[in-house]
């Protein structure tokens, strides 16, 4: 006889009755305050944040954590401090170089393009002239714009006096939250040094509060969910940078302006997929038609060459199979993670949705096989049915007589 589940049993005794009881004026109280809880729960994260940029240290440099400790120290368990200082070397490393080579270049360049925007606003009213005289296209609109270059390098001026404060404030900020950042980073250190134990705890945890058919799945889903955002994050990281330095390179060679600021900016949106080329190119294509419409030309064929090159053959051998979903499915994950969490959804609606894409796959598979059906509808056992023509041809060859030629 099967046991019915609490869900199913109807209460008997008067204290189910008056548990019951509560149990719903605790619901209707908890959705009358909502917003109380939701509040408190979104102090709590506020209060966690610090932790939860330390799970994401910890995330980008546990692949290079765990090279360095199989390559260099041979996976010694002795030696897994020396890996974790080791990947954070070469992170600060990165860092100060990318900041001693890149940002005075960066700001140099901007510099320089905000001292020659009258000149070269100057230069494409002469070159919009030229096109109105020769082939006769109305250009009035666009040189009255023009016209009123001075007007609007004084707005422009305006505005960035204006935001000034706001990033004075927020360097500020920053810097007076350098607990938050001390604490992010000294608990990704605790995190790398003590993985192993970590998960282990949390795997107890797990197998002590859930059945074990359901914690097992969920160890797995957890294992799989993993793979998906390492493989995803890893691999674009590194064809983001393949790009970047790729763009610098055939920028330097075709001597066009600004390589150096165009390659960073085009290189680090390449993170973003789908948009991501287009969200680099389009302010650049803009930054060189200023310079001159020749370069702006050239940039745009040669960014249009890279992302074909990148899209055919770097991101396929960089990040192989690490997606797992159609380019539909990525341009849907995208679309609806922005809209959702913006640049930070972005960034991670295309792993968590193959991730999601791929669960379902497994329920959907689960379910047919539950019921005995393929993914057409039809039965697994069923036998299919003869043909009618062939079955009555060989019912009428075992009764007929072998033919004679008379």
């Amino acid at each position: 006889m099967s046991i019915k589940r609490f869900w199913d049993k109807k209460p008997d005794t008067m204290l189910e009755w008056v548990s019951l009881v509560f149990a719903s004026i605790a619901f209707y109280l908890f959705l009358s305050n909502l917003g109380y809880f939701v509040g408190g729960f979104t102090e709590l994260l506020r209060i966690l944040s610090p932790f939860a940029g330390g799970v994401v240290i910890a995330f980008v440099l546990n692949p290079m954590t765990k090279w360095f400790h199989r390559v260099l120290f041979r996976e010694s368990p002795g030696m897994r401090w020396a890996a974790i200082l080791l990947s954070y070397i070469v992170a600060a490393l990165l860092l100060v170089l990318l900041g001693w080579l890149v940002v005075p270049q960066i700001l140099s360049s901007i510099s320089i393009l905000f001292n020659s925007l009258p000149g070269y606003f100057e230069s494409l009213q002469k070159t919009l002239l030229f096109l109105q005289d020769q082939y006769g296209l109305r250009m009035e609109s666009v040189l009255r714009i023009l016209d009123d270059s001075e007007t609007m390098m004084s707005e422009l001026y305006t505005v960035a006096a204006a935001a000034m404060p706001q990033i004075v404030t927020t360097i500020g900020s920053v810097a007076s939250n350098f607990v938050a950042v001390f604490t992010a980073v000294a608990s990704s250190i605790y995190m790398l040094a003590g993985k192993d134990k970590l998960i282990h705890q949390l795997k107890t945890l797990v197998h002590a509060f859930l059945p074990e058919s359901v914690a097992n799945n969920t160890l797995r889903i957890c294992r799989y969910t993993n793979e998906n955002f390492t493989g995803f994050f890893v691999g674009k990281i590194i064809d983001s940078l393949i790009i970047g330095v790729l763009t610098f390179v055939l920028m330097s060679i075709l001597r066009l302006d600004f390589a150096l600021l165009v390659s960073v900016f085009v290189g680090i949106t390449n993170i973003i997929p789908v948009f991501g080329p287009f969200i680099g190119a389009i302010p650049s294509i803009f930054i060189l038609l200023l310079v001159d419409p020749v370069q702006a030309l050239i940039f745009a064929v040669l960014i249009l060459f890279i992302q074909q090159l990148d899209g055919n053959f770097i991101g396929p051998k960089i990040l192989g199979q690490s997606i797992g979903i159609s380019s539909l499915w990525v341009l849907f994950s995208i679309v609806v993670g922005g809209d959702l969490f913006g640049l930070v959804g972005m960034l991670i609606g295309v792993p968590l949705f193959a991730t999601l894409f791929g669960l379902l796959h497994e329920i959907v598979v689960y379910l047919l096989d539950r019921r005995g059906i393929d993914a057409e509808g039809n039965h697994r056992d069923a036998v299919p049915p003869e043909e009618p023509a062939a079955c009555e041809a060989e019912a009428s060859d075992e009764g007929r007589e072998p033919a004679t030629i008379s």
